[in-house]
């Protein structure tokens, strides 16, 4: 029977494994390659300026086997911050073991402690056993679109 997953914040040892679980995420789910440099700066950017955000890490016998990044949003309208999970990432051999539902539940704990107004994250559309894990999870589809417009880098 496999040990009991630890939930941790990350440091920047985990930084090669973000990065590289980023990359990954991104070629599975959208079929996009990462620019790793442009990447590496990103993720290194949430520890260079905590206001940006954390990321969790889940380890089940001592290896790092997953993480999510949790963002905050403003939100005037309710007085308080959203908290974003966003770059969710389980390696493969340790999927459908419950390490999204850990990390979920401690991101949830943290949230409930910090006085966030709620938990969002975006999923794809035709991504239909990760809406499900969500929705078991408590968490409803709302009733907004996303739009984007990406602006050119400076």
């Amino acid at each position: 029977m496999p040990e009991a997953l630890t939930i941790r914040p990350a440091t920047r040892a985990d930084i090669p494994n973000l990065v590289d679980w980023n990359a990954a995420m991104a070629q599975e789910t959208e079929a996009r390659t990462l620019d790793r440099t442009v990447l590496a700066r990103g993720v290194e950017g949430v520890f260079d300026a905590p206001r940006r955000g954390f990321y969790l890490v889940a380890e089940r016998d001592g290896a790092a086997v997953g993480s999510l990044l949790v963002t905050y949003e403003w939100s005037d309208w309710r007085c308080g911050d959203f908290w974003w999970i966003q770059s969710v990432y389980v390696v493969p051999q340790a999927r459908r073991g419950g390490v999204f539902r850990a990390l979920y539940a401690a991101v949830r704990d943290q949230a409930r402690a910090a006085g966030a107004v709620g938990l969002r994250l975006y999923v794809e559309t035709e991504n239909q056993r990760a809406q499900r894990t969500y929705a078991e999870l408590g968490m409803e589809p709302c009733h907004y679109f996303m739009y984007e417009e990406g602006l050119p880098r400076t």
